[in-house]
């Protein structure tokens, strides 16, 4: 299955507007996807015959930088029997403010293993995964203050009394 039968597939299910825009230069196409509807189109993608998604082998948070102020979501999806990868892609603007962070909705009731991979896109860039069951940090401290890998984010000098950097 190549990249226009799926977005034929996505068009035809969800309407033209659940396609905002296509990444075709890079060693592996994506779509770019309407942030509000990735649970949806992950579901559609998993359970239809015609695709079967049926693995998400990477889900990585993207803090594209300050001047932009983006957060995002890229999705490696595979279907093992059809031997096939897809890439989606999701962002919205935020302004940063770690009183307001970026919010998505989860897709772990799709794919179990999004449970862990969007705990650590919450726990490193800060992006909050509406709905999920248990999202909390899963590498830093509880008490960890700030999101290691935004690209604003500067290192503490300490903590709990031992020096850090």
């Amino acid at each position: 299955m190549n990249l226009e039968e799926i977005k034929s597939i996505l068009i035809q299910k969800f309407g033209e507007n659940i396609i905002v825009g296509e990444e075709t230069t890079g060693l592996q196409p994506a779509l770019l996807i309407d942030p509000d509807r990735i649970a949806g189109v992950c579901l559609e993608l998993r359970d239809n015959p015609q695709t079967y998604f049926d693995f998400l082998s990477c889900l990585s948070g993207v803090d594209y930088g300050v001047e932009e102020n983006r957060f995002g979501v890229v999705y490696h999806l595979a279907s093992i029997p059809y031997q096939t990868q897809l890439t989606l892609k999701i962002s919205k603007e935020n302004n940063r403010d770690l009183d307001n962070l970026p919010s998505f909705p989860t897709i772990s009731s799709v794919y179990r293993s999004a449970d862990w991979h969007e705990r650590e896109a919450f726990d490193m860039e800060g992006i909050f995964f509406e709905g999920h069951p248990d999202l909390r940090r899963i590498l830093m401290p509880d008490d960890w203050e700030g999101y290691p890998l935004r690209k604003d984010y500067k290192t503490a000098e300490y903590y709990k009394g031992i020096k850090i950097d």
